[in-house]
């Protein structure tokens, strides 16, 4: 387990074997927040993969005549 200190800034730095697991790359955006009285810092998608995740999905659906309407 890697232990970082923070800052006067309160910044910290990912360790690299943290980075190299979680393919973090710089400029990568992630969020933080509290869970379980911990920091999480979670990988926030691109667009780009959260499109690749729906490749393949069907899209020609037919909306119900009320959604249409509208």
């Amino acid at each position: 387990m890697s232990t970082v200190t923070v800052s006067p800034k309160y910044q910290v730095v990912i360790p690299k074997d943290v980075r190299e697991a979680l393919h973090i790359e710089p400029g990568q955006k992630l969020s933080a927040m509290v869970w379980n009285g911990h920091i999480a810092l979670v990988p926030v998608p691109t667009l780009a993969a959260l499109q690749d995740m729906f490749k393949g999905t069907r899209n020609d659906f037919q909306r119900q005549k009320q959604d249409r309407d509208l």
